[in-house]
Order: C-alpha cells, then structure tokens, then sequence
C-alpha cells in the first residue's frame, strides 16, 4: 500500500498538479537503466537489451523484473538489493532534472498551484531523491510505493489518489476535479492513474514511454518540452499569468 507521508495542503490552493518522478521531473541518466543490467548480471541473470531496460523506468522494479527471464522468486529479492545499494551511492546523484522544470515548479508554487509527486518508487526513496536533486523545498506532498518492495501494487491508482486527498481533491466531485488537478507522466501507468480519478493526463515525451505508448494509453495532451508543459498547464488550470516566460 502507498505511504501517506503529508499532511493535506488544500487549505489556499485552488488547483494542483501531480507529477510522476522519473522520466518526468527527474532524468535518470541512465542510473536505473544501467543499475538494474548491473544488478543481473552479478547475479547471473541474462541482461536483455536497452528497449526493454528502458521500458522498467515507471513500473514497480518487483514487477518489471518478475518479467525478465533468469530472475525467480529465490534470487529476485537479492537482485533488488543490489540495484537499491548501486542507486542510493552513485544513481541519484547521477540523475539530473530536465530542463526548465525547477523553474517550472517554483512558478507553480508561486501562482499558489499545490504540487505533488505520485511514483512507483519507494516513498522514503521518492524523497531522498528530491533532496539530492534540491527539489525538495518545490514540492507540496511526496507520495510512492511501500518500503517493503516485495510488496505488489496494481499501478498508480492508489498512489494518486493519496496525492489527491493530500492537496484535499478528494472532496470535490468529478467535475471540479477534472477543472482543478491535472496529472504529468511520461508513461501508460501515469495514464491510467490518472483517468482512475477523472483527471486529465499531459504525457511528457521526454521520458521513457516507447513511441506511440502515451498516445495508445489515451494521455489527453502531449509535451515535448518544459515549455510546451507550461503552456498546457496554463491553459487547463486557467492560470492568468504565463508560465512560458519563466522555462523558455
């Protein structure tokens, strides 16, 4: 079950954006990508090639790696741990934001937009990561997966809706909803938490969704940039002032 790490931050936000982590706010630059071939192959395990590497950015790393062959229910948990131990010395400091999205987020707070992170990673993992990234001070409510990854989640739909009752959306019937939080992802799972909570999805393309994914996952926007993000956020929170300005 996700953890519930934050108090509600409603009180003063009149609208919200929920943020996925890796592939949207955060670059991992190969640091997952990578740890995890590592990871296999220290422990014998075929490493298989970067396509599907790339497509175990977004899920739970328990699922993705049940998939692969080689790994088994007596070797997946050691795996996890070697992956988990690479990642907290070398893979977080390794990643790097994308472009324009501090900016983006510091304006969003600003305007008195409530930001919140929902991810499939480890909570305590989600927050040390926003604080080596120095992320931490533009994000309202951080919410992620059990520390105990052995544990199975079905996705993100509990995830966000953790996210919505902390920025006290879950009050508000569906209409309000769909006017006042807006979900971003770059993958099919960010979709699909999203549209479980009738909230509309901008799907990022810079991220690690195969091609035609977010399309096929029925994202209802997409962005190539942080700027072209802005833009779709001014536009669906009704925001008076631009965005643009400040990630160009």
């Amino acid at each position: 079950m996700p953890l519930s790490s934050a108090p509600s931050v409603s009180t003063g936000f009149a609208s919200s954006v929920i943020f996925d982590l890796d592939g949207t706010l955060v670059d991992p630059a190969g640091a997952i990508t990578g740890g995890i071939a590592a990871a296999l192959a220290a422990h014998r395990v075929p490493v298989p090639s970067q396509q599907v590497l790339d497509s175990m950015v977004g899920p739970p790393l328990l699922t993705s790696l049940k998939a692969l062959p080689g790994v088994t229910q007596e070797n997946v948990a050691s795996i996890m741990d070697h992956y988990r131990s690479s990642y907290l010395n070398s893979g977080m400091a390794a990643s790097k934001v994308y472009p324009g999205i501090r900016e983006l987020l510091q304006t969003l707070g600003e305007f008195g937009v409530a930001r919140a992170v929902a991810t499939s990673k480890p909570e305590p993992l989600a927050h040390r990561l926003l604080e080596v990234q120095g992320l931490a001070g533009l994000i309202d409510s951080v919410h992620g997966s059990d520390t105990d990854e052995t544990v199975p989640h079905s996705g993100k739909t509990e995830i966000v809706a953790a996210a919505l009752r902390a920025v006290g959306a879950d009050g508000l019937d569906e209409h309000q909803r769909r006017d006042r939080v807006v979900m971003v992802g770059d993958r099919i799972f960010d979709v699909a938490g999203a549209h479980a909570h009738g909230l509309r999805c901008i799907g990022v393309t810079w991220g690690y969704a195969p091609d035609g994914e977010l399309e096929a996952a029925g994202a209802d926007h997409l962005a190539a940039d942080a700027a072209q993000l802005a833009d779709l956020l001014q536009q669906l929170l009704g925001l008076s002032s631009s965005l643009r300005s400040v990630v160009a």
